[in-house]
């Protein structure tokens, strides 16, 4: 059962809520970084939480490469239960691939080596892997000879984490989330989380799991507590205490000063205590010093600027004294329950766009049209071939179509409306739509993908009979329908 962790002001746990207030304003003066949501946790409290609507507390969160500080909770179970050494060689948990595997650097990586980004690789050898073996990953990871010696040099690299979940799931006989449940999940009274997988049907590792943001600050509280939860030892001391320091040093392979700080097993050490965390500003900052965990998702290429913002404006808050009823709580509190995201502006439907086709989601038909009933043709590529408009009781509608699939959804004018839509296959994609019409000739629409960082914009012309769908916040991959929600733990 999800359980909560317990709430208090900021000044009842020793922060200024005037710090908090200024960090909000430092991310807010940047128009490059949209937040999603903010959890401040001090001596295991939440001291303030905020998410932007049409985001909310209850959805998880793509939380790209923040899962991989997952995978290595998950390493770090097994290794307590003998299914895996840190000093074991990776091909020793592969031994059919030992006749093939002949490169000696490869044959002497071991499990830290891979944990820690120190496979002797120089760079990301995700696209060469698969090149070299699309159906089993690990066998062309390893047939990918180190340009160094393990354990000697930094790079990021997803076949790394991928190797290491791979250990784990093989071993343990589970994916990554059945395994984790009563060890990690039901314990923080996590609720339902989902986890994408990659070849031959394995969960990521290295990306895609989803999760809520009180769920990723349980993490970090774990950690923070040195392994213990609720009075039991979770996860050993000894393995928080190396997956939290640096491994190996990284000063001269990234390029801000928080990613130069050292990595350890999935996290990276920064300027001020260590954190998980993902593409696009999905931070899970844990400062041990200040008995505080930080958790953000938002949508961001500027992730050091975000820490930026953290250090200078929310980190000399924490600790201060500050009288429990104050203008500046009153300012935040009211703060905290506003945010939202603007909502696409537009008029509603011209009144002579028509005649409707019934309740469903079909493309209606306008004066400038001469068929009724044809879709939106889509001139460029996408994930998205076509798109649908249709009136709705109270507003309209569209509806998103690829190869073999669909999603339609209610719009709603000048504010966001949210729904839970399913595709053909049956599966819940939770969106928020906004949007109107420009002119007499052109409807435009913003849609948010609720359980990602994502957005796309579309324009639909009547007189060509056209769309437009692009991305206003991309993947860091090309997706389908299909990726863009939480699925099945």
């Amino acid at each position: 059962m999800a359980s909560s962790l317990p709430r208090s002001t900021p000044a009842g746990q020793g922060v200024d809520p005037a710090a908090i207030l200024s960090f909000l304003d430092a991310l807010d003066e940047r128009s490059d970084i949209e937040m999603h949501s903010l959890m401040v946790v001090r001596h295991g409290h939440v001291v303030a939480e905020g998410w932007w609507a049409p985001y909310s507390a209850g959805r998880p969160q793509l939380l790209y490469s923040l899962s991989k500080s997952f995978t290595s909770t998950a390493a770090a179970f097994a290794q307590a239960e003998g299914l895996l050494d840190l000093d074991d060689t990776v091909i020793s948990h592969f031994p059919e691939f030992a006749a093939d595997i002949t490169d000696p650097r490869s044959r002497s990586m071991r499990i830290r080596h891979v944990a820690s980004m120190a496979s002797g690789h120089t760079r990301e050898t995700l696209p060469e892997a698969l090149a070299r073996d699309r159906d089993e990953p690990v066998r062309g990871f390893l047939l990918t000879p180190p340009d160094r010696d393990p354990g000697t040099v930094f790079a990021y690299n997803q076949l790394c984490t991928y190797t290491l979940a791979s250990v784990v799931q093989r071993n343990a006989g589970l994916s990554l989330t059945r395994y984790l449940r009563p060890r990690l999940f039901d314990p923080l009274g996590i609720g339902p989380v989902g986890w994408h997988t990659f070849p031959p049907g394995r969960q990521q590792g290295f990306s895609g799991l989803h999760a809520r943001t009180e769920d990723i600050a349980k993490l970090g509280l774990l950690y923070l507590q040195q392994g213990r939860w609720a009075g039991a030892q979770l996860i050993p001391r000894e393995w928080v205490a190396e997956a939290t320091s640096a491994q190996v040093a990284n000063a001269q392979q990234q390029s801000q000063p928080d990613w130069q700080q050292g990595y350890g097993f999935q996290f990276w050490t920064s300027r001020h205590g260590y954190r998980g965390d993902g593409a696009f500003g999905q931070f899970c900052v844990i400062l041990p010093g200040q008995d505080t965990v930080i958790v953000t998702t938002a949508y961001t290429f500027e992730m050091q600027a975000m820490l930026d913002a953290m250090w200078t404006r929310l980190l000399p808050g924490l600790g201060v004294a500050s009288p429990a009823a104050s203008p500046a709580q009153d300012k935040l509190s009211a703060r905290l329950a506003g945010l939202s995201l603007p909502g696409r502006d537009g008029a509603r439907a011209p009144r002579d766009w028509g005649p409707w086709t019934g309740g469903a989601f079909a493309v209606a038909a306008s004066r400038e049209a001469d068929a009724e009933g044809q879709p939106f043709a889509l001139p460029a590529a996408t994930f998205v071939t076509s798109v649908e408009v249709a009136q709705r009781a109270g507003g309209w509608g569209i509806g998103l179509i690829e190869a073999g699939n669909a999603l339609t959804f209610p719009v709603g004018t000048g504010s966001w409306t949210v729904c839970e839509p399913a595709d053909r296959h049956g599966n819940v994609i939770p969106v928020a739509a906004s949007g109107g019409w420009a002119d007499d000739q052109t409807l435009r629409a913003e849609v948010i993908f609720l359980e990602t960082p994502h957005r796309i914009e579309l324009t639909c012309s009547l007189p060509g009979r056209t769309a437009e769908v692009v991305w206003r916040h991309p993947p860091l991959r090309p997706s389908k329908l299909k990726h863009l929600h939480c699925p099945a733990e």
